[in-house]
């Protein structure tokens, strides 16, 4: 009777730690598939003003680029965006890569002023704002605005691929005319 009373209350033990272990793997899928949801779904976009968006500066920009941009030496996919879709907007990420963002035709920032500081890259002039260990990088001296957000951790290699573009597709201007 001790034996099979012990025998069982083993096989209840061994159970319940079964169910614990069943129980915990499955919450670890659901929070696996749920931060692949997240990194690899459609991408929701605040909304921001982009007063010019819908202009030929800014289709120009946007059909120019690429399905997939060089991120360190690995090709990164289009993303994606939830609805409603932010207009001349494009995304690239996916389960490796934080949303690279660019946005065409959105206003000027209050950082711009004309003391800020800007960068040239490939004859583009740009305005860098940091966010939290993030970085925005606004074009500034052509006829639309377009910005590129890009992860803190993400070399050059965006903002001079736009650059190239900005060049090629959008004439120079004055930054404060």
């Amino acid at each position: 009777m001790a034996i099979t009373l012990g025998a069982l209350l083993a096989l209840a033990v061994a159970g319940i730690g079964t169910y614990g272990w069943y129980t915990a793997r499955q919450e670890q899928q659901a929070a696996e598939a749920a931060v692949k949801e997240r990194r690899e779904g459609p991408l929701p976009l605040a909304p921001i003003p982009a007063p010019k968006a819908e202009t030929p500066e800014c289709t120009s920009v946007i059909d120019a680029l690429p399905r997939e941009l060089a991120v360190d030496g690995t090709q990164v996919p289009r993303r994606e965006l939830s609805a409603p879709v932010p207009r001349a907007t494009v995304a690239w990420g996916n389960a490796d890569h934080d949303p690279i963002t660019v946005r065409c035709g959105v206003d000027a920032p209050a950082e711009l002023t004309p003391t800020a500081q800007l960068v040239d890259v490939s004859g583009v002039s740009w305005l860098k704002i940091d966010q939290g260990g993030d970085t925005s990088w606004l074009a500034v001296d052509r006829p639309v605005y377009v910005a590129l957000s890009l992860p803190g951790e993400t070399g050059t290699g965006p903002l001079q691929d736009l650059s190239a573009i900005l060049r090629d597709k959008l004439p120079k201007q004055p930054v404060f005319p």
